[in-house]
């Protein structure tokens, strides 16, 4: 799991605002049609669900700091 959130943070390093920004939008989408599958009928993997959540936050933080970095 630790080496997983390593490697999501270190392609972080490799995208632009643009590509972080286009990113964000991409899994928000992904995260409201999982969440209104999930309501629907379960999932047979809920835990997708906080993974996901986990990973926009992760990009919002990386796009805040390289925001208050200029």
């Amino acid at each position: 799991m630790a080496n997983k959130k390593f490697e999501f943070n270190k392609n972080l390093k490799d995208l632009n605002e643009n590509d972080l920004n286009a990113r964000i939008s991409e899994d928000s989408l992904r995260l409201k049609k999982l969440e209104f599958a999930h309501a629907i009928s379960p999932l047979e993997n809920p835990m997708t669900i906080r993974g996901l959540r986990r990973d926009i936050a992760r990009l919002k933080t990386e796009l805040q700091k390289r925001k208050l970095a200029k």
